[in-house]
């Protein structure tokens, strides 16, 4: 009954995704489609943080920020035929980035974990102002090229191109999520007191659950500038670190998908509000407290039921010694 769950889960994911391509609603609605998938890989890789392990980070934009800025620049100064390469370049520069941030922040829990996070991500961002000649400061770079490969038929290539690399890392995650790793992180969550009597280090799977984090959401940054052709220091900012919250808690952060519906519908709102007013922030503020408050688990934690949950306190009882 549950891999029945987890398959109508992906194939739903791509007839959406896929559907698009052979519906071709436009070049426009094309690319909100792709900011979609891409803001989805970023919310998912986040929420191996906030779902899964139960830590709130408020610097997520900062690895986003570097994969864009990475990908993004080598993309400029060397030329674009590298491209996806340049993508894991970022992924892995975010992700040691990460071992030290980690190293420093885990040791803390709660708001203090939460502050430092941010405040790395903010010193990120105003170096990045600071940098003009390096990173354009508030101009950001602007022009980035793609591969000749990608660059023909409007953003249908790059869309084409962004699922296939978007589907691969998610479905990474999911089995990491899905393994025995998952639910000791899944068992930090709920206690992490008894997972340190078992004998297992917590800090230690913290810190590789927050390296896996950086790696993704730094794929997701690199595969967004190329999709708009440039970059910008709020990437860095501390509201891009918000939306991933927002896109976890909406979507339901107690399901794998759940980030991918709230990327969808914060991504929605924004497009349509932002059409009719240019108070598009207060509404759309105004209909994510709505969602919040009428369904606290998010749109598909409505489905949580107990049996699910005791499915997953079953995982957490019998997850073998990972050796971490």
């Amino acid at each position: 009954m549950k891999k029945l769950g987890s398959y109508l889960s992906w194939a739903v994911y791509g007839v959406v995704f896929l559907g698009i391509v052979l519906v071709n609603p436009g070049e426009h609605y094309i690319h909100l489609a792709a900011r979609v998938i891409i803001f989805s890989l970023y919310a998912v890789a986040f929420n191996i943080l906030f779902g899964t392990t139960g830590l709130v980070s408020f610097g997520q934009a900062l690895f986003y920020g570097i994969g864009a800025y990475v990908t993004g620049m080598l993309a400029k100064s060397i030329g674009p035929q590298f491209f996806l390469l340049y993508i894991v370049l970022g992924a892995v520069l975010a992700s040691s980035v990460s071992v030290l941030i980690g190293l420093l922040t885990l040791r803390l829990t709660g708001v203090y974990f939460t502050m430092l996070t941010l405040a790395f991500a903010q010193l990120a961002w105003g170096v990045t102002f600071k940098l003009y000649h390096f990173t354009g400061g508030d101009d950001g770079i602007q022009a980035i090229p793609k591969p000749e490969l990608l660059a023909g038929s409007g953003v249908l290539k790059y869309y084409l191109f962004s699922f296939v690399v978007v589907t691969i890392s998610l479905y990474i995650i999911w089995r990491i999520t899905h393994s025995p790793f998952g639910a000791l992180l899944r068992g930090i969550r709920q206690n992490p007191r008894r997972i340190t009597f078992l004998g297992l280090n917590v800090y230690r799977n913290q810190l590789v659950a927050y390296v896996v984090s950086a790696f993704f959401a730094a794929v997701a940054g690199g595969l967004y500038s190329g999709l708009d052709g440039s970059i910008h220091p709020d990437m860095l900012h501390w509201p891009t670190s918000g939306n991933a919250i927002l896109m976890a808690t909406i979507g339901g952060m107690s399901s794998f998908f759940g980030p991918v519906v709230g990327a969808a519908i914060l991504t929605g709102l924004e497009e349509i509000v932002g059409r009719h007013t240019e108070y598009w922030s207060f509404f759309i503020g105004a209909a994510v407290v709505i969602v919040v408050l009428l369904f606290p688990r998010g749109i598909l934690g409505i489905r949580w039921s107990g049996w699910h949950r005791k499915e997953e306190e079953k995982e957490t009882r019998v997850a073998p010694d990972t050796g971490n």
